[in-house]
């Protein structure tokens, strides 16, 4: 693999608090997350084979053990793909459940594991496209979604090009710190989804941020465009944070190969006219974007998330 890694400098500061020192978690209260992550330590050691092949089944207990999230990807799946017949569709459901255990598994992989040992199944496409936006010197969203080799290809994609990460921090302290540790290993830093001040300041070093808003988080600043033809409320942020920087927008997405081991990661060519003025616009070519990524391998996506929770109608029956 002789593809070029791209450069940018850096700065660790945040202005989030975390506590991610692990002499903090020396209480017997955190014994059993410890034990937890002890467990996640030696299943990281298992070839890659092994990994996909376990957390496939991770995934099928997952599917009869947990009825309400099965419930929710099922109603997704239908809502989505309401061209497939209801076989079709069950068995995409499970499938989606196979392959997010495989994400489980390798959470495992991405915290504990040398990245360099999974280069040789991995390919990365299109980082001319970061070449390019990161030359305009204002910085580049890499707009990602939830797509469920999220940990590792995520980690994959920092040895070729030097990035930050928004994210959503952990409940548990500890495994919040044992996740920004590892996200944080390589040159860059994970910055707390709320921490917006730290992504415009990272913009404004020319830095290349992760950044993801396919997720249903109410009413706040969203407006309701089409994702799969259903309306979704889909946030603003992206188009005021690509106003007020003059970053450009890549889209960015990442597989599991079919048929083979191995990784694909994808830079795409930047959002064309972007951002409009048009929030309502804007997102609708955001959700475009995203669902046509999707549809590559749609038993790769976090169908478990409520996407379509709030409806325009408050006194809409919920999907749900």
């Amino acid at each position: 693999m002789n593809q070029q890694r791209v450069p940018c400098n850096v700065s660790k500061g945040r202005s989030t608090n975390r506590e991610l020192r692990y002499r903090r978690y020396l209480h017997p209260r955190w014994w059993s997350t410890w034990l937890g992550i002890a467990l996640m330590w030696l299943l990281a050691r298992l070839p890659l084979r092994l990994q996909w092949w376990l957390g496939t089944g991770v995934g099928e207990l997952a599917y009869w053990l947990i009825p309400k999230r099965r419930h929710i990807t099922e109603v997704n799946i239908g809502l989505c793909f309401p061209e497939l017949s209801a076989a079709e569709q069950r068995a995409l459901v499970r499938h989606s459940f196979h392959s997010n255990g495989i994400g489980i598994m390798e959470i495992g992989l991405a915290w504990f594991r040398d990245p360099a040992a999974f280069q040789g199944v991995t390919t990365v496409h299109g980082l001319e496209h970061v070449h390019a936006a990161l030359a305009e010197g204002k910085g580049a969203l890499a707009l990602g979604g939830h797509y469920s080799s999220l940990d590792l290809c995520g980690i994959l994609a920092r040895c070729r090009v030097d990035a930050d990460v928004m994210q959503r921090d952990h409940n548990n302290p500890l495994l919040n710190a044992v996740m920004t540790r590892a996200r944080e290993r390589q040159d860059g830093i994970a910055l707390s989804a709320k921490d917006l001040r730290g992504l415009l300041r990272q913009l404004r070093n020319n830095r290349l941020v992760w950044y993801a808003t396919d997720q249903d988080y109410g009413r706040k600043d969203a407006v309701f465009a089409p994702f799969f033809g259903v309306p979704a409320a889909s946030i603003t942020t992206t188009s005021r944070i690509a106003a007020r920087s003059g970053c450009k927008v890549l889209p960015f997405s990442h597989f599991r190969r079919q048929g083979s081991l191995g990784y694909d990661i994808y830079f795409h060519p930047p959002l064309e006219n972007f951002p409009s003025g048009d929030d309502l616009a804007d997102a609708t070519l955001i959700n475009q974007v995203i669902e046509r990524e999707v549809r590559r391998h749609p038993e790769q996506y976090l169908w478990m998330h409520r996407r379509f929770k709030t409806r325009p109608d408050p006194q809409e029956p919920g999907f749900y």
